[in-house]
């Protein structure tokens, strides 16, 4: 369990002299944990070596605790001192009274809370001055044979005794009951006042802010306790089954307090030099630690999802811009969100159904530093005020975000030189220093057929798609299908200036004259398109339809969309996606939509394709360059 700072220390004030009773419970607690499932696993496992651990609500707060107890004060002090000694709990564990504790959920059906606290063992009698004294902890005491004196003698016996009459001992008295535990009486709203009134103007803040994040107080954070923090007072006490004053008690304080202390616990923000990367910042150490480098990155991972990335590296402001473009091509930063570039920084936020990002840099000493805080998304609920579902909201993630912003800094000049952690990186095409690229749904293939970029594709390729882009660059929406021939037409967001566009074939070409398709066969994985060679097997299609072609070619599924070139250039059909369904074609078998078909499609939606007559013939190098300039990735993305 770690901590942001000391409970006992954080509590001790909201403690007035002569409000505890002599048989008051205390306890050692060890863990405090955000969910019951981890809560109920914390308890099992101390108890496995511990006695008396039992695990409680925090109040109303969400929260659940794992604690050792009940003791009198000074018997908790003095297990929590000989647990730490035999390290069976975590070096932050602390000694806390019975307030923040409410329902107890484990061992099912105990009532640890209403027992009696137990006391320190009696005092064992005063050694003689001349016994050996005890061993240190953890050490056997043996006396030396040469220092050691000789055991004296036996005496003699004594001569025996005359032979009394026997007599019937006396019976010893019977031990006197514990008294029973005084019940803990609330305080008046009199009293209450009165023990707010020695609070200072920090210990008022402190409330305040424990109260606003727990959604009870909504208003500035001044130390005032007016109309805006009794009403959040009233409001706290009717959800935890208070009498409602507006004026919170000793224990109720310690109860919104600890609540919020038990936030800290499952964060445990702490400052974090890398000397090697150069930077100083607060992370959140009870979720993440260090994993390893891979320049220009320093990665720290944990096991609830969250992770820490520190950037450095050397470099200029193209440096910084190149990062800032290679960033955005990742996993890890969703497209959606705000972005913001300036001559010495950026910061980019993103979000999507299963994390949400944050990422900044800027050049400083020399170097490009920063940092992204990756935070895992939680489970949609409904939103009563908008009827919508939306993400549960994790708010610890906004308190580790503003201690990152506010305590980020570079020590100097220090940055992680280019092969930092290279001999234990993995190297992959779709990983960038270990963070994995954002990937496509699917890539299709298709062509430009308009001097404004607007590009013929299929219906397979973009059926879905919340967003759909060409060669991963621009964006393009859907503005025109035929189901039947299983085209779409695209239009970019902004037009674009094609090097080549298609010339669309005005008759069909030959039974077996040579073909070939240009396509990203393996879904952008290279640069540019390949072509794949076949020849034309039918001017029908399998059943007999004018409009499809049927060819001879081994094409794979991100050829589909792709031009069918014949050997001059001219564009003869676009191929097909292969049939849904539980048929499935031979491998050798491909279908392709005829030209005079895609001329008649485009011009039905505004576009006067552009035609030829000629079957010229080029050479393979000149086929392969037109085809890569006007063949498109189509990108699919979810």
């Amino acid at each position: 369990m770690k901590k942001f700072f000391s409970v006992l220390v954080f509590f001790a004030w909201l403690l007035p002299a002569g409000v505890a009773t002599a048989q008051e419970a205390y306890w050692v607690q060890v863990e405090a944990n955000a969910t019951l499932r981890e809560a109920e696993a914390s308890a099992r496992r101390y108890a496995e070596t511990i006695d008396k651990v039992n695990a409680f609500r925090i109040g109303q707060s969400g929260w659940y605790a794992t604690a050792i107890g009940p003791f009198t004060e000074a018997a908790a002090t003095a297990k929590l001192l000989e647990l730490r000694a035999a390290g069976a709990v975590p070096a932050d564990s602390y000694v806390s009274d019975s307030r923040p504790y409410s329902q107890q959920f484990w061992p099912v059906g105990d009532d640890a809370l209403a027992e009696a606290p137990a006391a320190l063992p009696a005092t064992p009698p005063a050694p003689r001055p001349d016994a050996p004294q005890a061993a240190e902890a953890g050490e056997v005491a043996v006396a030396d044979p040469e220092t050691a004196p000789e055991p004296d003698p036996a005496p003699a016996p004594d001569p025996a005794p005359e032979t009394a009459p026997e007599t019937a001992p006396e019976p010893e008295p019977a031990p006197e009951p514990e008294p029973e535990p005084e019940p803990v009486r609330e305080e008046t709203r009199q009293e209450a006042l009165q023990s707010e009134y020695q609070l200072s103007g920090d210990e008022k803040k402190a409330l305040q802010i424990a109260l606003q994040w727990q959604g009870y107080y909504k208003s500035l954070i001044d130390g005032d306790f007016g109309p805006g923090t009794r009403a959040a007072m009233s409001a706290w006490q009717e959800a935890n089954g208070y009498e409602v004053t507006g004026i919170l008690t000793t224990r109720q304080r310690a109860e919104v307090l600890a609540a919020y202390q038990a936030v800290f616990d499952s964060i445990g923000l702490r400052p974090v030099t890398d000397q090697r990367a150069g930077i100083a910042i607060e992370i959140p150490t009870a979720m993440v630690s260090f994993d390893r480098y891979e320049a220009p990155f320093a990665h720290y991972t944990g096991d609830e999802g969250v992770r820490v990335v520190l950037i450095s590296q050397r470099g200029d402001k193209a440096t910084l811009y190149g990062l800032y473009d290679i960033l955005q091509s990742l996993e890890v930063v969703p497209p959606e969100g705000e972005r913001r570039r300036r001559d010495a920084d950026f910061t980019i936020e993103g979000a999507n159904d299963r994390l949400i990002s944050y990422t900044h840099a800027e050049l400083v000493d020399g170097a490009i530093k920063g940092f992204m805080l990756i935070w895992p998304q939680h489970p949609m609920k409904l939103n009563p005020a908008t009827g919508e579902m939306e993400p549960e909201v994790d708010r610890r993630r906004d308190l580790v975000l503003e201690a990152m912003r506010t305590s980020f800094a570079s020590t100097g000049e220090a940055a992680l030189p280019d092969n930092a952690g290279l001999d234990e990186a993995t190297q992959s095409i779709d990983l960038v220093s270990g963070l994995e690229i954002r990937k496509a749904e699917r890539a299709r293939s298709g062509f430009f057929v308009s001097n404004r970029g607007a590009v013929l594709t299929t219906t397979e390729a973009v059926a879905g798609c919340e967003r759909i882009t060409l060669n991963e660059s621009y964006d393009a929406s859907v503005v025109a299908t035929d189901d039947t021939l299983g085209i779409a037409l695209l239009q970019p967001a902004q037009a674009l200036a094609p090097i080549a566009v298609a010339e669309l074939l005005t008759y069909d070409p030959r039974l077996k004259s040579e073909l070939a398709v240009a396509g990203y066969s393996y879904g952008g994985r290279l640069s540019s398109p390949t072509l794949t060679y076949g020849e034309l097997a039918e001017v029908q299609g399998l059943s007999g339809e004018d409009s499809i072609a049927r060819l001879t070619m081994l094409a794979q599924d991100g050829d589909t969309g792709g031009p069918v070139l014949d050997q001059g250039g001219a564009v003869v059909g676009m191929l097909m996606a292969p049939p849904a369904g539980n048929r499935q074609l031979p491998a050798e078998v491909a279908l392709s939509a005829k030209s005079t078909a895609l001329a008649e499609f485009l011009a039905a939606n505004g576009i006067a394709a552009a035609t030829t007559e000629v079957q010229g013939a080029m050479t393979p190098f000149d086929l392969r360059a037109l085809a890569a300039n006007m063949t498109v990735l189509v990108s699919c993305w979810k």
